[in-house]
């Protein structure tokens, strides 16, 4: 039985309660008046001279005393407990490599952070430390590709870890071009062996492939035999771009920016997955937002109730009280007659 706003205490047997309504009575049958006197005398004041005044009126605390301890032994018999809850939360999570592009034209400054021009990759950047950080159960991944692959990050429960290796995913670490078969087979091979229920493939490119081994298709069809399921997203708006040079201070002009969202649509069906398009970073935080909605990991949650007995409290003050109780008879409230004087 639980006590109205007493959310964490309860007792458990608490029929012994039912005992209590008998106390009113009891107290009342105490109170009540005695028979009529056996002899009357026609004057108290004769008598006042026979002994000195007996304490025994104060018998009504022996009484309540005995009282109180027997009904805080019979809230005892009750069992008073405390509640302990405890939640327990179990997931398997989601593998989940990010595979991203880092060829010449990520340089493009075409993307705008409160106000002012960053180039693609900082925008990307800045938009899956946001995914990643709420990925709290999931093992994330790195892979970089442009004319080859390059592992900046393996998967990790460590999103502090992770997001510090961001730095890594830079331009110009390997030969330029765009080789997007490889990076979505190298993902696939880095993401195969994990056990989790879902792995999945976040592809983000600037441009059509053109490097490379495989093509898209096939290291798509590659990932699908393997149960890994694919999003795709194009970055970057359509038009005229330059791509700035940070090493020689110059700008090469790379003509009319192309992408192929004909091979992109493809991978994202082969995959089971999605394309999606994001010329701003608005766009591309929706996007991750989609992707974040779409994949979340299974959570179970189970909770667990123990109970503390706290029976021996009261029994301990009943003890109490009741030994107060013999002392108080034994020495102030002694009742027995004391020797008169004639």
């Amino acid at each position: 039985m639980r006590i109205p706003g007493i959310p964490d205490f309860q007792f458990a047997q608490p029929a012994w309660l039912l005992v209590l309504l008998l106390f009113p009575l009891l107290k009342a049958l105490r109170g009540g008046r005695g028979r009529g006197a056996a002899i009357v005398f026609p004057g108290a004041s004769m008598l006042g001279d026979l002994g000195k005044s007996s304490r025994s009126g104060l018998g009504w605390l022996w009484f309540s005393l005995v009282l109180t301890s027997v009904a805080v032994a019979i809230m005892a018999l009750a069992r008073p407990q405390k509640l302990l809850s405890t939640e327990e939360e179990k997931t398997d999570g989601i593998s989940i490599m990010l595979t991203v592009d880092v060829s010449l034209s990520m340089l493009i400054e075409d993307f705008y952070i409160g106000g002012q021009p960053v180039n693609r990759l900082t925008a990307a950047k800045r938009v899956m430390t946001d995914f990643i950080q709420g990925r709290r159960s999931d093992r994330i991944g790195i892979v970089a590709f442009a004319g080859e692959t390059y592992l900046p990050c393996p998967l990790t429960l460590d999103r502090d870890w992770l997001i510090n290796n961001l730095d890594r995913v830079q331009t110009q670490r390997v030969g330029d071009g765009t080789a997007i078969g490889s990076g979505i087979a190298s993902a696939a091979n880095r993401i195969k062996k994990e056990k989790t229920p879902s792995k999945i493939i976040v592809l983000l490119t600037d441009g059509a492939n053109n490097s490379g081994r495989l093509s898209p298709q096939d290291a798509a069809k590659l990932a699908a035999t393997l149960g890994i399921k694919i999003y795709t997203i194009a970055i970057g708006t359509p038009g005229v771009h330059v791509i700035p040079d940070p090493r020689r201070g110059t700008f090469t002009p790379v003509g009319q920016q192309l992408f192929d969202e004909k091979t992109l649509k493809e991978v994202a069906v082969i995959g089971n997955g999605q394309f999606y398009m994001a010329q701003d970073l608005n766009s591309l935080a929706e996007v991750f937002a989609t992707i974040d909605k779409l994949e979340k990991a299974k959570i179970e949650r189970r909770k667990f109730t123990e109970a503390e007995e706290l029976f021996h409290y009261p029994l301990y003050a009943a003890a109490a009280l009741l030994v107060l109780a013999l002392l108080l008879c034994l020495t102030l409230l002694r009742t027995s007659p004391e020797s008169v004087t004639v």
